[in-house]
């Protein structure tokens, strides 16, 4: 009897998730100067290695052993700690320690780099670390913000006593860091913080119940709370830094009540904390938390950008994979038509993300460096990431996982968690409501639109695109900006449309930065045809009963992620074109 043939899932285990994006080594070109750019090649391609495999089997071991509440010791003894998978250990090793992913922004020599690095080298390596596990991204989040703030804010013997412990790459040295501030009433609504700090005997206490606290069990924690008898609102709120343990080795007065059973990022310890005279330190100006708070505020959406942008990135490599490997109705499934739609979307929206993150990264940076415009950018790109990247993630992921079927469904796989982990990009740090007004906000009280428009306008002039493409992206540009503008200027009168002009916002920068990024690339105008398809199918008016005019013929292109020439880009816009340059004409 003849034995049946047996057709195998396609399994990408083993493949080097960097060699196998070569837009990435692209962007560090653009992004990186190059004796710092070949110094760290070498990490990224062992890192890419090692994503592709064994820390994406650790993520899947650590993910489906999530830690435990340890409250007490065996004699009655409090312990309050969490007990973690070997696997997430081993995590934490990778990422804290061989890597520095916390520490390369405060200290010099990770690599035998005689600087510390900038923040697009910290992000790129995340992006990558990310696409095997989302869950200890946020614990690396925490105490690289923590650290930034500490720096920013607290007085010389405070990160004096903490500084050395937070950037150790050693695992018996290291601290990790984290943010208590969500309240079961205060959740976006921070103004109504109602943990309490009073001044007893010359030491500030805390008391007070913080309803979701990721990373639970770190050594140090950043808290706003209020000052007995402060004012009310956000003003009256206060920063402090509270330790796990006090400088004689006990624990500090605060427990873990329980931890949280998560949709995703199973494998790191969110939990609830009863703070109950727990001593902390005051970190900058009192009453003036809120303010200094967000700083680490925005430091984690970027971070979660980054982190939705790496995931989105995970779900095309597989998508991509199967697709190019696995064989359905005589055909491989890459060159079905729709199938070519459904891989195409999920690219765009990859891509813009990445040069969102990069770009944005980049001006974190200059911000840093005294730069006013980069600082200005900064605060208006970073909640557009958030309240973009982190929402696309969530489609792309799932799109991801129908390419694969109903194995894809199956834990085995990698579709399941990424997914799941996908989900909560949109709802840390500010749900997408939240993070959509404060895009407005930071026009009307920081002016930021004027700032970022400008900035567009000359990336469209660096381009190097044809005169009529130049007066397309001009045009779509002028359009959005005037209509964001509009919200701005009414305040609440239009807020129900921030999130849709956020979009477009989001869509009509990202476009700007790919055609910018293709100009300095040089010889490759992949990231020319990706910007163009932003522009066509996220901000042009079109007939939705009408045959789409694409060109399968470049998508295909688009999809083998092979260089294209400038030739092979030329063209492919929609009717809206004509109207859209004869209005541009008129600006």
């Amino acid at each position: 009897m003849a034995q049946p043939v047996y057709r195998n899932i396609p399994d990408s285990r083993g493949n080097n998730v960097y060699h196998g994006d070569p837009d990435f080594a692209s962007l560090l070109k653009v992004y990186l100067p190059a004796p710092l750019r070949d110094h760290v090649t070498p990490v990224f391609e062992e890192l890419g290695a090692l994503v592709g495999d064994e820390l994406d089997q650790l993520a899947r071991e650590a993910d489906r052993n999530p830690p435990t509440l340890k409250p007490r010791h065996r004699d009655g003894s409090p312990a309050m700690s969490v007990d973690k998978h070997p696997s997430y250990r081993r995590l934490e090793q990778f990422a804290f320690c061989r890597y520095g992913l916390a520490a390369m922004s405060h200290r010099a020599g990770v690599f035998d780099w005689p600087e510390t690095l900038p923040p697009v080298v910290k992000y790129g390596l995340t992006y990558l670390f990310v696409q095997a596990e989302f869950g200890l991204c946020c614990p690396l989040s925490m105490t690289d913000a923590l650290t930034r703030t500490l720096s920013k804010f607290g007085d010389r013997a405070l990160i004096d006593r903490y500084i050395d412990a937070l950037t150790s790459q050693d695992e018996n040295r290291l601290f990790q860091g984290a943010m208590f501030m969500t309240e079961q009433d205060a959740g976006s609504d921070v103004g109504v913080i109602t943990t309490e700090a009073r001044l007893e005997e010359g030491v500030w206490r805390l008391y007070g119940d913080k309803w979701f606290c990721s990373n639970a069990d770190a050594d140090l924690a950043m808290v706003l709370a209020r000052p007995q008898g402060g004012d009310s609102g956000t003003r009256g709120l206060t920063l402090f830094l509270l330790p796990r343990r006090l400088p004689d080795g006990n624990l500090n007065q605060y427990r873990i009540v329980r931890l949280k059973d998560k949709m995703g990022t199973k494998s790191m310890a969110s939990g609830e904390i009863i703070l109950e005279g727990a001593e902390a330190y005051v970190v900058g100006e009192p009453g003036n938390g809120f303010k200094q708070m967000t700083d680490m505020i925005n430091m984690s959406r970027l971070s979660n950008g980054v982190r939705s942008a790496g995931l989105m990135r995970r779900a095309l490599n597989e998508a991509l994979f199967i697709a190019r490997n696995r064989v359905a109705f005589g055909r491989t499934l890459i060159d079905l038509p729709l199938l070519q739609r459904t891989l195409i979307k999920m690219m765009v929206s990859a891509e813009q993300g990445r040069s969102m993150v990069l770009h944005t990264a980049d001006c974190l940076r200059r911000a840093d460096h005294g730069d006013r415009q980069a600082a200005k950018l900064l605060r208006i790109l970073t909640p557009l990431i958030k309240f973009r990247t982190t929402r696309d993630a969530r489609k792309v992921t799932g799109d991801g996982m129908e390419v694969r079927g109903g194995c894809g469904y199956i834990e085995e796989w990698s579709d399941a968690r990424v997914l799941r982990d996908a989900h909560l990009g949109s709802i840390w740090e500010g749900t997408s409501n939240i993070v959509a007004l404060d895009v407005f906000r930071s026009m009307r009280r920081e002016q930021t639109l004027p700032v970022l428009h400008d900035y567009l306008d000359d990336c469209i002039g660096q381009a190097k695109l044809g005169e009529r493409d130049q007066a397309v992206f001009r045009a779509v540009l002028g359009k959005v900006t005037r209509a964001a503008s509009r919200i701005a200027d009414d305040g609440e009168g239009l807020e129900a449309e921030a999130r849709r002009l956020a979009s477009a916002l989001y869509h009509c920068t990202s476009a700007v930065l790919m055609a910018w990024e293709a100009a300095r690339i040089g010889d490759d105008s992949r990231r020319l045809a990706l910007a163009k398809q932003v522009m066509q199918h996220k901000l042009m008016p079109r007939d939705p009963l009408l045959p789409d005019a694409g060109d399968p013929a470049l998508i295909a292109d688009l999809l083998a992620e092979t260089p294209l020439p400038g030739e092979r880009v030329d063209g492919h816009w929609e009717s809206a074109v004509a109207g859209l340059v004869a209005e541009a004409a008129t600006l």
